[in-house]
């Protein structure tokens, strides 16, 4: 998993599977950044190709934290498999989702 500090922009690039592994990797990552007013945090999920409900309980905690700090959390580059358990559980109305990290900016 890569994080990137840019600003006020926090980039996480989790890889292959956000499972109860990978769920937690990820809720890690996102709790050692201290969040700052205005910040965006993206989660670019190009490179996740599953994802379980133990990730989405780590992009909801996610989503919860960011907006409790001023910050703004979205979703890019969702392959798939993972779009459809985002949209399963309505989750896809809850998350701004863009297409790719480019669009976002």
């Amino acid at each position: 998993m890569t994080l990137t500090l840019e600003h006020q922009v926090i980039l996480f690039q989790p890889q292959g599977r956000i499972d109860l592994e990978g769920g937690i990797a990820l809720s890690e990552q996102m709790a050692q950044v201290t969040p700052q007013n205005h910040q965006l945090w993206i989660i670019d999920l190009t490179q996740v190709d599953f994802m379980d409900s133990s990730g989405l309980v780590s992009l909801v905690t996610g989503l919860k934290s960011a907006r409790q700090s001023g910050c703004r959390l979205v979703l890019c580059g969702v392959q798939p498999p993972v779009r459809l358990v985002l949209e399963l559980t309505h989750l896809d109305s809850v998350f701004e989702i863009f297409s790719c990290y480019e669009d976002i900016l």
